[in-house]
């Protein structure tokens, strides 16, 4: 059994959203009484919280955006945009939440642990360097892989992100960098708007932006063809020292926002696949955290199958059944886009 690592505690449910927000502290709640439900929790090595420093959220983020998330502390509500509400201790949180990523880092990079899934919140991809968005604060990703850059001589990182929505913030953050590769997959078109196939980096990062946009309704066969048609041969060629995930459940086939049709099989195929280019390229080393997802039962059972991977206490799930009918047009649309970076690409 491997050894993984979780980040689990009740301060991340004192980020308090407000009445109906879709990003709750149920989120969370029904993720950790899954974990104590099923006896996972025995098995799995609890990661040590820690605030983030500002030195290290300024490799992402502006001063001027630290302050004004900092100014919303000890407030009732605060709206840093018409999504993104903030609660009396919601600075607090988000800080605990990027800086217990970051001993996710230290833990996987020392050989403490073989992998880790943060179950962390607020979530972060949305944030740019100089605003909130999008339900999140600070980009909890962006910034773990600007540490591990800096603090463990890593010289190259994969950043795979299957939340429904693009990453927006991170995709800028690294938009000129070609040591971080950022690949997402996300419906198109929908919020925020960004991440159409000509997305692709610029500068010294040309290339290194691989962008998915994909038509509502995708399940487990589009997934599947996506992740082993593109990322896998795009992630042997740019061979990651560390791999982190941005895993959004938005995608999950009964998730209220979403308006995909992926099943808890398909999200542990998903998990599946990064393990296994983790155990071919980087010793194992895969740092999961959590973006979206609303459907907070079936959020929490997908991630008991993606932990039992993680774990090694289950079998990794085998390729899953084709794409529908013309998906290959889409296959070959991002070939295209990609075939100067990445002629690894086949349709």
């Amino acid at each position: 059994m491997k050894k993984t690592g979780i980040v689990m505690d009740e301060i991340f449910l004192a980020h308090d959203t407000g009445t109906y927000h879709p990003e709750s502290p149920e989120r969370l709640d029904h993720i950790y009484r899954m974990i104590e439900g099923k006896g996972l929790k025995k098995d799995l090595h609890l990661v040590e919280l820690r605030e983030v420093r500002d030195e290290e959220l300024l490799a992402v983020h502006s001063k001027d955006h630290i302050e004004t998330v900092r100014s919303t502390k000890g407030r009732a509500q605060t709206h840093l945009d018409g999504d993104t509400p903030t609660s009396a201790r919601s600075y607090e949180v988000a800080r605990i939440a990027a800086g217990s990523l970051l001993r996710c880092v230290d833990e996987v990079m020392e050989g403490g642990i073989e992998n880790a899934f943060a179950f962390i919140r607020p979530p972060g991809h949305h944030a740019e360097r100089d605003r909130a968005m999008g339900f999140c604060l600070f980009n909890n990703i962006a910034v773990a892989a600007h540490y591990a850059m800096k603090m463990h001589g890593l010289k190259k990182i994969l950043i795979a992100d299957w939340d429904v929505h693009h990453g927006n913030g991170t995709q800028h953050t690294f938009y000129e960098n070609p040591r971080v590769l950022y690949f997402s997959s996300h419906r198109y078109p929908f919020y925020p708007g960004s991440g159409y196939f000509n997305e692709t980096g610029e500068e010294k990062g040309a290339g290194f932006t691989v962008n998915v946009p994909l038509p509502s309704g995708c399940g487990d066969g589009e997934y599947d063809s996506v992740y082993t048609s593109i990322l896998a041969p795009v992630a042997r060629a740019f061979e990651p020292d560390l791999i982190l995930v941005s895993a959004g459940f938005d995608i999950y086939r009964l998730d209220p926002l979403g308006g995909m049709n992926v099943s808890e099989n398909g999200m542990a195929r998903l998990a599946s696949i990064m393990l296994e280019l983790a155990e071919e390229m980087c010793k194992g080393r895969l740092i999961i955290t959590l973006e979206g997802g609303y459907h907070v039962e079936g959020q929490a059972m997908c991630i008991h199958e993606i932990l039992l991977r993680m774990m090694d206490k289950a079998p990794h799930v085998p390729v899953q059944a084709g794409p529908v009918e013309g998906f290959e047009e889409l296959i070959e649309k991002v070939a295209e886009v990609q075939k100067s970076y990445w002629p690894q690409i086949r349709a």
